[in-house]
């Protein structure tokens, strides 16, 4: 799944992404450190994915990750 990156915290290697429709979901340290990345700025198009099941506001994002294609 794609979004756009919303929100980053360096500190707490935590933030938020916009899905396609605008909903914000966030994620935490885990998702980030997952995905291989070392910072992540607003605005940048991102992969993510989530647990099997869940979409929207209720969402846990497993992986965050740059989008490549």
């Amino acid at each position: 799944m794609q979004a756009t990156a919303f929100t980053y915290d360096p500190e707490t290697r935590s933030g938020s992404v916009l899905l396609d429709d605008g909903t914000p979901v966030e994620f935490g340290a885990e998702a980030f450190d997952v995905g291989g990345l070392r910072l992540l700025r607003p605005g940048q198009r991102v992969r993510i994915e989530v647990e099997p099941g869940t979409s929207g506001a209720g969402a846990r994002i497993t992986l965050v990750t740059l989008q490549t294609f």
